[in-house]
């Protein structure tokens, strides 16, 4: 039997209405975790210079295969050495179409080291057709 669902700070961190500090569940947070990783350049942590995947490199990049093998690598790469006692990730799809970059994460949350009940996936966009 499960325990009650645990309750993390939410990334980014901010303040609710009733002036406390906004917590989120385990799929949030692994959810933040992962575009934590995504969205860092390696190098800009200073205690962890190796955190980050560097995909916002390749927004400029010449698309192509090139583009996405490389996109794919980086992003399974990095989450792997980040999360990899978090989650499992099962897929990375990478759509390049002219200014915009759409990388497409599916993963399995892990608990106690034993996959956890569903897949998670995520879609992030980059570049001119990025919303806004």
């Amino acid at each position: 039997m499960r325990g009650p669902p645990s309750t993390h700070v939410d990334f980014p961190l901010r303040v609710t209405g009733q002036r406390r500090t906004a917590l989120a569940d385990d799929d949030g947070y692994l959810r933040g975790l992962v575009e934590a990783v995504i969205f860092t350049r390696p190098g800009e942590r200073v205690n962890r210079p190796d955190f980050g995947s560097g995909v916002d490199n390749l927004v400029f990049a010449p698309g192509g295969g090139e583009l996405v093998e490389s996109t794919k690598a980086l992003v399974h790469g990095a989450l792997q050495r980040a999360l990899g006692d978090l989650v499992r990730v099962e897929d990375v799809a990478v759509e390049a179409d002219e200014a915009t970059l759409r990388v497409t994460i599916v993963y399995l949350p892990l608990t106690g080291g034993a996959p956890g009940p569903e897949r998670r996936s995520m879609t992030v966009t980059s570049g001119a057709g990025a919303p806004p």
